[in-house]
């Protein structure tokens, strides 16, 4: 498994700071020129060797800026297709927005309807022209334009905002070297621990200082910080293993691979290294059985994860709740940290059970919000990310089995099928059907819910279809809806030939329970 440590680095004002930034900033140009020529359609060997002269790297640094540059033009023609996705789905909850409050089912709280539909049709406007440039660039084959330095810092720039110096600084802040085996580990910037002082310190080969007819490029060498709960492992990474001897009797050394990426934030240094961690646990593919005694289902939510024991039969026997209310708000760092001691509070929890293996929402991310800001912070999936590859990550390094499984209707089969069996909330019961779903149980429908939908919901929506106004059949969401009621009656119908999930969906949209009583939801 990939773990990257972040270390800080120990910078005085000397001269090996600036040879240092001088070396960051040509790095960070070659990577846009080899960009820039990428897209032109050059090909990496030419571009390699182009860099290498034109900017006075040597062969790895520029081998390194190439290949960040490929990987840039990869990540924007794989993310290019959830873009799309994303601002359709902006597109259509702002079109049903502006229907609403034409029609008046919903009335603005702050400003005049007059406003707020002015603002929501040039919001509509600017998604309508953001979605006919990236349905152009799927056309062409092309990607979006990339700004290196991050957009908002750009228009801070245009706005004079941020100086031309800071925003410099801000496309010049990055060095990185991938790791070799062969080459002690990394070339170009290497881990030493000095034992005598038993502290690390950073090599970093500049080829821009190098002299003519010299081989090797000289190395400034800066103090590394490194935090004492990955002392000893960064060591058993840096230091070499002793396998066999040569034939004149010299110890034949095998470095690990590490890779190290420098990054300047403000005046600070830190350095983020990144290797194969050995882990004695794994991830399951869908189709592979979980054989462990005992499972936890595990319900991750920004303000909370909820963790329910049970056995291999899917059988209750505890439920947990572990609150992490700062994710709500605090910035990115933050939460990584908040993320990694949540995490290890439950695998804590999950070892004093025996839990073998535990099972986690397969997550979906889509940019399909709302226009509501804080409501797009709450439901937003990144904070969800950082808590869950916080459990995987420690979960495999402790030795459990982890299964992720679709997230379809657990919250709705928890509160409806065993909030009220088990005494549990709906966190909790979600959490119980996500261990059961990874287990390959199948949720039926309880009699008694069959009953509701045909005595009590089926009347209704027939109701409902036979009262809509002749209007407010003719009008766009009129026909939604009697589309959308018709589907939910056959549903019902012909609920033994269809999956299960269809018939929950139907109790989603149509059924609530309040004190432990089943009542009519509007539709």
């Amino acid at each position: 498994m990939k773990i990257t440590r972040i270390c800080l680095l120990e910078v005085n004002k000397n001269e090996e700071i600036d040879h240092l930034n001088d070396l960051m900033r040509t790095w960070c140009s070659a990577i846009r020129y080899s960009f820039n020529r990428l897209v032109e359609g050059e090909k990496s060997g030419d571009v390699i060797k182009i860099v290498q002269q034109k900017f006075g790297l040597n062969k790895r640094y520029s081998e390194d800026a190439v290949l960040h540059a490929q990987a840039v033009i990869l990540s924007q023609i794989e993310l290019l297709p959830t873009r799309i996705e994303g601002v359709q789905g902006k597109i259509q909850k702002t079109i049903q927005k502006i229907e609403d409050y034409q029609t008046g089912k919903k009335w603005p709280k702050k400003v005049p309807v007059e406003i707020c539909l002015a603002g929501l049709k040039a919001r509509l406007d600017k998604l309508l022209e953001k979605e006919s440039v990236l349905l152009t660039h799927r056309e062409q084959g092309t990607i979006p334009t990339v700004i290196f330095g991050g957009k908002k810092n750009f228009y801070d720039r245009l706005d004079n905002k941020i100086s031309l110096k800071e925003w410099k600084e801000l496309r010049a802040n990055t060095l990185y070297s991938r790791g070799d085996k062969s080459k002690k580990g990394n070339l170009n910037t290497r881990m030493v621990l000095d034992e005598t002082e038993n502290q690390f310190y950073i090599e970093v080969a500049n080829p821009l200082l190098k002299n003519e007819g010299k081989k090797n490029s000289p190395r400034l060498r800066f103090r590394v910080h490194i935090p004492d709960k990955y002392f000893v492992e960064i060591i058993n990474i840096v230091m070499p293993n002793v396998v066999g001897k040569t034939p004149t009797g010299k110890p034949m050394e095998e470095y690990q691979v590490y890779s190290i990426e420098i990054k300047r934030r403000g005046k600070k240094y830190y350095v983020h290294m990144t290797y194969d961690l050995e882990t004695f646990g794994s991830e399951l593919k869908w189709s592979e059985k979980i054989t462990s005694d005992i499972v936890a289902g595990i319900d991750v939510n920004i303000d909370k994860i909820t963790v329910t024991i049970l056995t291999k039969q899917g059988c209750f026997l505890e439920s947990r709740t572990f609150y992490c209310h700062e994710m709500e708000y605090v910035k990115s760092n933050r939460r990584t940290n908040v993320a990694g001691e949540t995490a290890k509070e439950i695998i804590d929890y999950l070892l004093q059970w025996n839990v073998g293996a535990f099972v986690l929402e397969d997550l979906k991310f889509k940019q399909d919000h709302d226009t509501v800001k804080r409501f797009n912070r709450l439901v937003h999936s990144f904070a969800k990310n950082k808590l869950q590859n916080a459990l995987i990550s420690k979960g495999t390094k402790f030795g459990f089995k982890i299964k992720k499984v679709n997230p379809a209707y657990t919250s709705v089969i928890g509160r409806f099928k065993y909030t009220k069996m088990y005494g549990l909330s709906v966190h909790e019961a979600a959490s119980f059907v996500i261990g059961r779903r990874g287990l390959d149980f199948e949720e039926k429908i309880p009699k008694e819910l069959i009953n509701h939908l045909r005595s009590l919901v089926k009347p209704m929506l027939i109701h409902i279809l036979g009262s809509m106004e002749e209007s407010r059949e003719k009008s766009i969401n009129g026909k939604q809806r009697r589309k959308f009621i018709a589907m939910m009656l056959k549903n019902i119908d012909d609920f033994k030939e269809n999956h299960s999930w269809k018939l929950w969906n139907v109790i989603h949209k149509t059924l609530l329970i309040k004190n432990q009583v089943l009542q009519l939801k509007e539709v």
